[in-house]
Parts: structure tokens; C-alpha cells; sequence
């Protein structure tokens, strides 16, 4: 199998996965992450291929979306093995989405998982990201805001994606925040500004 064939199956793979997602780590993140990924891996010199796969599945395994990472890993692992993705691939990819979550706090050790990093913190700012953040406090019982409470999604603002522009680690990713990050400063000041707490 291809490697265009050999992402078509993922794709599908993916999609079975986070298709009922709500939270947004769904599918079309996954596409946005992969598409992301792989575009800077073109503009950067990772690997494509690599990069562009570990996208996709970044998020298979996470301890907030799955009740059993372990599992979830071996599934996926086995998956590639089962559509030709060769072993020496399977654990590029592996070590690509080792490190890649935030909550973590770890720095991938190869150039590929720091592009995917960079492709998921991406997804985190800008408009999607404030879409996705208000998804996921509304999936997880979180308010949107109360000046009295530090478990809001506008605190996640802070904790997080204000933060992210300074953690891309490529040239491409960190042109790409620029814009993005500006998005999320204004949107907060029109918030809080609509709020009545200025």
C-alpha cells in the first residue's frame, strides 16, 4: 500500500474514532492538525509522511479522551501494522506523538513531533482554538466565566492559549500564531468589555 492509500485508511480509522466527539478533539481536528502538520514539515524539511500521520493520530491514547490509553495505543499500533505502515515508520510516528500534549509539558524529541506539537498548539488559537475551548468547559461542566472562580474556560485563556505563541518551535508555526494569538488578545478585551468588567 501507497503512502496516499496508507493515509486514506487512517483517515478512516481516525474518523471512527472521534467522530461522536464533542469536546472538540474530533475529527476535523485531527484533519486540521494533519494538514497543518504536514504543511509545515513541507516548509520546514521534517518528513512528511511522518509528520502528516502522526497528526492524524496524535490524540488516540490521551488519558481525557480515552479511558484506556494503553489500549487505545495498542489498537492504533496494530492498525498501521495491518496497513503496511513498516515498523521503522511506526515508531517515528510513535515518538512524534509521545510528547505532543500540552498538559504534559514534554518537548518531542524529533524534529517531526515538535511540527506536530507546533500544528496542535496551532489549532489551540485563532478561532478555532476559542470554539474549541468553549466546547470542551461546556462537554466538561466547566462556566464560561466568574471573576470568583479560577476553573472557567476564560481562565483557560490564560493558563494556556495566551501562552502558546511563545512555545512554537518552527519558523512557520511561529508566523502563523502571530495572527492567531492577536485574534485570541482581541477577542478577550471584547469580552471582558461586553462583560462589564473592564
Amino acid at each position: 500500500m501507497n503512502n496516499h492509500a496508507i493515509i486514506n485508511q487512517t483517515e478512516q480509522y481516525v474518523y471512527g474514532v472521534f467522530q461522536h466527539d464533542i469536546t472538540g478533539h474530533d475529527f476535523y481536528h485531527m484533519r486540521r492538525v494533519a494538514r497543518m502538520a504536514k504543511l509545515i514539515a513541507e516548509s520546514e524539511g521534517g518528513d512528511p509522511f511522518v509528520t502528516e500521520m502522526a497528526g492524524w493520530v496524535h490524540d488516540i491514547g490521551d488519558k481525557k479522551l480515552f479511558e484506556d490509553p494503553k489500549e487505545a495505543h495498542k489498537n492504533l499500533f496494530r492498525f498501521l501494522n495491518e496497513i503496511g505502515v513498516g515498523n521503522d515508520q511506526i515508531e517515528q510516528i510513535s515518538l512524534a506523538i509521545k510528547d505532543v500534549s500540552f498538559s504534559k509539558g514534554g518537548i518531542p524529541t524529533t524534529l517531526e513531533g515538535r511540527m506536530v506539537q507546533d500544528a496542535d498548539r496551532l489549532d489551540a488559537i485563532g478561532a478555532i482554538g476559542i470554539a474549541r475551548t468553549f466546547a470542551y468547559g461546556g462537554a466538561n461542566g466547566q462556566i464560561i466565566y466568574d471573576p470568583e472562580n479560577q476553573q472557567t474556560s476564560i481562565q483557560h485563556f490564560y493558563d494556556k492559549l495566551l501562552q502558546l505563541k511563545w512555545m512554537m518551535h518552527t519558523k512557520t508555526a511561529k508566523n502563523i500564531a502571530e495572527k492567531r494569538h492577536q485574534y485570541l488578545e482581541d477577542y478577550i478585551s471584547r469580552f471582558f468589555e461586553e462583560w462589564g468588567f473592564e
